[in-house]
């Protein structure tokens, strides 16, 4: 993507389900911390910002430590991690010799050996990039039941709301942020079960007792139950138990992604399907999805079970997961971004008008290749389709039969990525600075005057390094004609649901559509919709008023509208902009139809707000985020 968004975040869970020493017998001492490292690295694509791990001992000895907890902000901080961690096997193997192989000797001496892991990567969204925002969080008490550390994908759109419910609970939250405030929300409930139970118990055995029913009674299903119920928002959060339980829960609507896999050794669970298989070299078809609003419970004992939490909705899991964020190697992601570039195939013939003889297909690195490798797929059909009407149905054509079958489609490495040099690392303010430099191109390819350069990028947000760098270095090369082509639709509206996309001005076919209401003397509908966008912030179930502005254009005024703006000043070649349409976008990823980033279709009343509120920090021209 040539404008960099930020934020998903990545999880990674690992349960033992045997004693540990069946893994040192016959794996070795590190068998669960080098599947957590593979987990993770194989993720590191949502992770930039930060990472963290947990690791809990069941049935530790009083007296010794069972919680251990890393958090790194390096810039390469899984491995920082781990090297950290392999640091105190290294010592402890060298200490303990013939002890080292010793489960109750390990678990006494040495940190990260316990059977319950959790890890966390984190792209960080708004406010302080400090230690303290690296998850896993750690909510500590004495009664080992009572502890929980909590991991997540996810961002609430409530956070108000929950905040004041835990403030009518009693409690006194340090933090008014959605990480800290879904934890104390589980927290206190898990509380309250741990309470009932010693109530239970507590006269028919002795204290001590009750505190080792209680951990293999405790229900995770009603704490979670009665936790989310109020939750608005995308998430797929993980959390530990002091005692040894463990669950991951996704939200109603399945926006944010959890698989797992299970066997009698081990149960495992992240964001992502080609980590799991990655760590373990087990088929895709093992891997099964956690299913939207329920829970993976894993109890004390090891035994596991997808639990309903909430009542499902309509499946929107987010597209846009699909099309940026998630690996490539995922089997189904890699046809899907096929599918993406192949159906572009039409509009992209159009806006060349057919010449392909005078047309340079490229593709902004990095994760644009898969779709452009269905892009160059759907144009060989064409040729292939043109060469049987010239051959076999004998229709008319000024090439030599030589020159028809000889013909392929010219590709070449235009633009290129300066991997050392990263737009989002800086502020707003000395961005466009950096912009400039983060892309090259390839020189004396390009027939000056002549040729239509047609260049693929995965999706276009703000439309910035388009114009500040990219477009600026393509003419350079003299082309008659570029076109850039976008495998996702128009992005029209914020995210709140986990990526960092919440301004609505930053956005160029915002900015574009606005442009459009002024030309056209429809601006006064500006301030009709911010009056309804500030109605519908007490209305239970609001409508997002913004889509009523987009409604006033077609998709292709906006299109050019987009062109327009993006083109830099002085520039001597034509420039159009293709976007991939909504209907074809459904056609490709037809398991995933979260797509308010382009419709404006919330799947929660949150979303809908989000949107609303948006819009009206741009008219009062506010430049915060809208959550």
């Amino acid at each position: 993507m040539s404008d960099q968004i930020l934020h998903e975040c990545g999880i990674a869970l690992v349960r033992l389900r045997k004693p540990l020493s069946y893994y040192i017998e016959k794996y070795g001492t590190a068998y669960a911390m080098n599947k957590m490292y593979i987990l993770m690295e194989k993720q590191h694509n949502r992770g930039q910002d930060g990472a963290g791990i947990a690791n809990i001992k069941i049935d530790q000895k009083p007296g010794f430590r069972y919680i251990s907890r890393y958090r790194s902000m390096k810039p390469q901080p899984v491995a920082h991690l781990f090297k950290k961690i392999g640091k105190k096997y290294e010592k402890a193997q060298k200490e303990g010799k013939d002890k080292f192989r010793d489960e109750n000797w390990l678990k006494e001496k040495v940190a990260f050996t316990g059977e319950l892991w959790l890890g966390h990567l984190r792209y960080g969204t708004h406010g302080n990039n400090s230690i303290e925002s690296v998850h896993p969080f750690l909510r500590q008490n004495n009664w080992r039941s009572r502890n929980l550390v909590m991991a997540g994908n996810f961002n609430m759109t409530n956070v108000d709301e929950l905040f004041n419910i835990l403030v009518e609970l009693g409690q006194h939250p340090k933090e008014k942020v959605d990480t800290v405030t879904v934890m104390e929300k589980i927290g206190h409930f898990l509380d309250e079960e741990v309470q009932s139970l010693f109530n239970e118990y507590k006269d028919q055995y002795s204290n001590r007792e009750v505190s080792d029913i209680i951990e293999d009674e405790i229900n995770i299903q009603r704490v979670l139950r009665r936790a989310c119920k109020d939750f608005d928002g995308g998430y797929a959060m993980a959390g530990l138990t002091g005692s040894g339980s463990a669950f991951v829960v996704r939200d109603p609507a399945g926006i944010r992604p959890a698989y797992y896999y299970a066997d009698d050794e081990i149960v495992v669970v992240a964001s992502e399907k080609p980590a799991i298989k990655a760590a373990f070299n087990i088929d895709y078809n093992q891997i099964e999805e956690i299913l939207p609003g329920h829970a993976l419970i894993v109890s004390k004992s090891g035994d596991y079970a997808q639990h309903q939490i909430i009542k499902p909705l309509e499946k929107r899991s987010c597209s846009f997961e699909r099309v940026y964020f998630s690996r490539g190697t995922d089997p189904e992601i890699y046809q899907e971004r096929k599918q993406l570039g192949r159906l572009l195939v039409p509009q992209i013939l159009k806006s060349i008008n057919f010449d392909l003889k005078n047309t340079i297909f490229s593709y902004i690195p990095n994760t644009a290749e898969t779709a452009f490798l269905g892009m160059m797929a759907g144009v060989e059909d064409y040729l292939v389709s043109k060469q049987k009407d010239i051959i076999i149905d004998g229709k008319p054509s000024v090439d030599s039969l030589d020159d028809i079958l000889s013909f392929r489609p010219r590709i070449e490495k235009i633009v290129l990525k300066d991997a050392k040099l990263r737009t989002f690392i800086t502020d707003d303010s000395h961005r466009d600075e950096l912009v400039a430099h983060v892309y090259d191109t390839t020189y004396e390819v390009v027939n000056k005057g002549k040729d239509t350069l047609v260049i693929l990028d995965d999706s276009i947000v703000r439309g910035t390094t388009l114009e500040k760098s990219i477009l600026k270095m393509l003419d350079r090369l003299q082309p008659k004609k570029v076109v850039i082509v976008s495998s996702a639709p128009q992005i029209r509206f914020p995210d709140c649901y986990g990526i960092d996309m919440s301004r609505m001005g930053d956005f160029v076919a915002f900015r574009a559509m606005v442009q459009l209401l002024k030309e056209q003397g429809k601006d006064y509908l500006l301030g009709e919709v911010y009056e309804q966008c500030q109605r519908a912030e007490t209305e239970e179930k609001p409508e997002n008023y913004v889509k009523k502005l987009y409604e006033q254009f077609s998709y292709e005024e906006i299109s050019e509208k987009i062109a327009d703006i993006v083109k830099p000043v002085g520039m001597g070649a034509e420039v159009e902009v293709v976007f991939q349409t909504v209907e074809n976008l459904h056609k490709a990823i037809p398991n995933h139809s979260g797509d308010w980033y382009f419709t404006g279709n919330f799947p929660t009343p949150g979303g809908v707000r989000i949107a609303n509120r948006s819009y009206v920090n741009y008219m009062d021209g506010k430049l915060v985020r809208a959550y």
